[in-house]
């Protein structure tokens, strides 16, 4: 169990102190001051080792289910005794240009947060060090927490939507590019591109609602006079989701004007393919009329015959030649 449970706290007026290790003291401990609250962080926990901490704080079993199988949209959900929040911090890859999202999911009820963190990018530590370094926001109780890691998380975001628009931009420019945009592999960058920023807006979009919601004063367990720092997560959400979906317009415009390019390209090709052949076949047709083998073909006993039609053929291919040229086929 000291392996799931990351850290563990009572903070009692904003500043963390010693308590016991039983969580059960613990938290009676914190409800017994009723300026206190207990915060447990835990880390994939398994089915068992989770059994204890949702029976010592009273979790409801739907809750426990979702924070313990994770792959959850981002959601608020209210139950009698606690509020159940998932939140999708993301990771960006610098190598490989990838965005993968991880989970965190936060109880909080009377006196004491529960965090679940899956995956390895998760801003939780940072959140505790800073609110610990800010007692002033931290004696506010669970509220403060789940504050700090929605705007963590939310901020986070502007800095992976910061990234992705660095990329499109040479994505962009590579597409437009005189000979890029030819490149077999622009199509499958585009697409891989696309799907990068799906995931984004599977972690950011579906944050409207619960981050919504929590402005307003009528949801249990978050301080009165919290809406206005909600609304803030709000307001930094709202441009990060109008960034995402910039950033997807685009990508479908730029998709369009490769296909574009793509079959113009094509179309010149076909037109080269077409102006050659059209020379080709005069000398070829020529050449196949005076192949017949009749007897009585006027040209054959004239003795400049040979050398006059080659140079006929010489003039019509050369006629076509600049014909093709002028209107732009070759």
């Amino acid at each position: 169990m000291r392996a799931v449970i990351v850290d563990c706290a009572i903070y009692r007026e904003g500043r963390r102190t010693k308590g016991p290790d039983d969580l059960s003291d613990a938290l009676a401990e914190a409800r017994a001051s009723g300026d206190a609250f207990l915060w447990i962080g835990l880390h994939e926990p398994t089915e068992s080792e989770f059994d204890r901490v949702s029976s010592e704080f009273g979790l409801h079993a739907l809750a426990v289910e979702d924070a313990l199988s994770a792959h959850q949209r981002p959601k608020l959900e209210v139950y009698d005794d606690s509020l159940f929040v998932v939140l999708k911090p993301l990771r960006y890859d610098a190598e490989t240009d990838a965005v993968s999202a991880d989970e965190v999911m936060v109880f909080i009820g009377d006196s004491f947060v529960v965090t679940v963190r899956h995956g390895e990018s998760s801003p939780l530590h940072s959140v505790r060090l800073r609110l610990e370094a800010a007692p002033e926001v931290l004696r506010h109780g669970p509220t403060a927490v789940l504050y700090a890691v929605c705007d963590a998380i939310v901020d986070h975001y502007i800095d992976v939507a910061s990234e992705l628009q660095i990329d499109m931009e040479g994505l962009e420019a590579e597409v437009f590019a005189p000979e890029g945009g030819g490149s077999r592999n622009t199509a499958a960058k585009i697409y891989t591109f696309k799907r990068q920023v799906l995931e984004f807006r599977r972690a950011t979009v579906p944050l409207s609602a619960p981050v919504e919601r929590l402005t307003n004063a009528t949801v249990p367990f978050v301080h009165e006079h919290a809406q206005p720092f909600f609304r803030d997560v709000g307001d930094h959400l709202l441009r990060v989701n109008e960034q995402v979906e910039a950033l997807d317009r685009l990508l479908s415009d730029i998709l369009a004007a490769h296909l574009a390019q793509m079959g113009v390209r094509q179309n010149d090709d076909v037109r080269k393919i077409s102006a050659w052949a059209a020379m080709v076949a005069v000398p070829t047709m020529v050449a196949g009329i005076y192949g017949m083998n009749f007897e009585h073909m006027p040209e054959l006993s004239w003795t400049w015959g040979y050398p006059a039609v080659l140079l006929l053929m010489a003039v019509v291919v050369y006629g076509l030649y600049r014909l093709f040229k002028r209107r732009g086929w070759l």
